[in-house]
């Protein structure tokens, strides 16, 4: 068997989507699973879309997720340039197109953008332009006097009209399609430059691509990728289409919807890890009962034959599940690094971080999620009374006074604010009072926080805050709680 050689081929033009950030983990794994090559490939043939500073979000994406190219732009494989334009500058794109002309199988268009229009018709509510091979029909003597004249032209792809055109896909199986909605599509623009359906051909298969890894959305091109290839007398390559990513509401995923890009889903505190992992799920069942991997497990376990057909949904909520698995299983210290900025962000005073991150890293489900579980330990916000009722704990804003008011002096005569001391203080106060422990810690706790739920119980908040401020807090409660009583 050849050795597997798959590629990404992004096109320059911003942040990397979801769903190519996809496509290029499962190309890498359908070659690594095999102990193949991965290429990286640039596809900078549209300029209008190119954006400053894409290819170096691609290197950054590729980079920090694991997925290290054997061959690309920055590691030459004997197969380069590996930049699409570097490659066109050669004239290599219009040399094939030329060899398709004297074939026949494709021909010179010099029809302008007027006589287009004409072509235009309404079809399932959308626009489109099918192309009624006018310049097909042009004698060789008037294409030589209009390439001699300078009239532009585009060169375009010669599909029949009749019969039928079959191609395999591996997840989808066979597909026919009927010739006649075969467009003569366009192979090379009137700049000179190719289209990315041509050149990804054309690179495929002198790069000795075995394996093409994309997305549905280019299954409705591949007979005319085929009949290319034929015309060649190419190989065809193994095609693996991954299905559509929708959201929840089952709609594409939508540059606009927040978190579509591999960026976003950085700047909202997910871990790399994480969105790789959860990402590889977008369209693949393991065969194990699994869902945490690492990317070396998933290059031991993907099997590209067990890719679904159906849309895959993007479901946040599990993204964020699956991130805070990977925060719980962190090195203490990797973490840290990580939520530092965001306690720093939330608190100003005095306190120790370490201890707070170390309250804090089984509760969250990604980073910016801190500042709003620890800003209490900054100041206690205003509050309703009501919080001090808790059913379970029999309590209410009546008898949380009572308790504040009578565990109040006993604080002011404690020296030894460390946790272990403070429990054992307000355990020992509880039997002396005849009062179950719950009873005593919620009203401790709410008067110390002003919130429902903490990171940390009443003692471990007393540790932190000190003796100074934990009294100075329990008796602004009392206060509150007479005022409104």
């Amino acid at each position: 068997m050849a050795k597997i050689r798959t590629r990404f081929a992004p096109s320059p033009t911003g942040r990397m989507h979801v769903g190519n950030l996809r496509t290029a983990l499962y190309a890498y794994l359908v070659s690594k699973h095999e102990k193949g090559d991965f290429i990286l490939r640039i596809e900078d043939t549209d300029q209008e879309r190119y954006v400053e500073g894409a290819v170096d979000i691609i290197y950054r994406t590729l980079d920090k997720t694991g997925l290290h190219h054997d061959e690309g732009p920055d590691k030459d494989g004997g197969v380069g340039p590996y930049v699409q334009s570097e490659r066109q500058a050669s004239g290599i794109y219009l040399e094939y197109a030329k060899q398709l002309i004297e074939k026949g199988e494709a021909y010179y268009c010099f029809c302008d953008k007027e006589r287009l229009a004409t072509l235009e018709r309404e079809e399932g509510g959308k626009t489109i332009n099918v192309y009624d091979k006018h310049c097909l029909h042009l004698s060789k003597e008037e294409v030589e006097a209009k390439l001699a004249a300078g009239v532009p032209y585009v060169i375009r792809q010669n599909n029949p009209t009749e019969g039928t055109t079959t191609f395999h896909d591996d997840i989808y199986g066979d597909i026919t399609v009927n010739n006649d909605e075969l467009d003569d599509m366009i192979l090379i623009k009137s700049d000179g430059f190719p289209t990315y359906n041509f050149a990804n051909v054309v690179d495929d298969h002198l790069m000795g691509i075995t394996h093409v890894v994309r997305g549905n959305e280019y299954l409705s091109s591949s007979p005319k990728y085929n009949r290319l290839y034929e015309a060649f007398g190419w190989e065809v390559p193994v095609y693996i289409h991954c299905p559509l990513i929708t959201d929840e509401d089952h709609n594409k995923l939508s540059k606009r919807c927040g978190h579509s890009s591999y960026e976003d889903l950085i700047e909202q505190g997910f871990l790399t890890e994480a969105v790789v992992n959860f990402v590889a799920l977008l369209g693949w069942s393991p065969s194990e009962n699994k869902e945490i991997f690492t990317l070396e497990e998933l290059v031991e376990a993907f099997d590209y034959t067990h890719m679904s057909k159906s849309p895959a949904v993007f479901d946040y909520t599990k993204l964020k599940w699956m991130n805070s698995e990977y925060i719980k299983a962190m090195d203490f210290d990797a973490f840290y690094e990580k939520a530092e900025p965001f306690l720093k962000e939330a608190l100003t005073r005095d306190v120790d971080l370490k201890k707070i991150a170390a309250m804090v890293k089984t509760r969250i489900e990604v980073f910016p999620d801190i500042p709003g579980l620890v800003d209490f330990f900054e100041n206690v916000l205003e509050y309703d009374i009501e919080m001090y009722t808790h059913k379970k704990m029999k309590t209410d804003a009546a008898s949380s006074l009572t308790v504040l008011k009578e565990i109040l002096p006993v604080l002011e005569g404690v020296d030894d604010y460390s946790n272990d001391n403070l429990y054992q203080t307000l355990v020992d106060f509880s039997q002396e009072k005849g009062y179950k422990n719950g009873y005593v810690l919620w009203p401790v706790r709410t008067a110390l926080s002003g919130k429902q739920m903490t990171p940390a119980g009443a003692t471990e908040i007393l540790e932190i805050l000190g003796k100074e401020e934990s009294l100075k807090r329990i008796t602004a409660a009392i206060a509150k709680l007479e005022a409104e009583a």
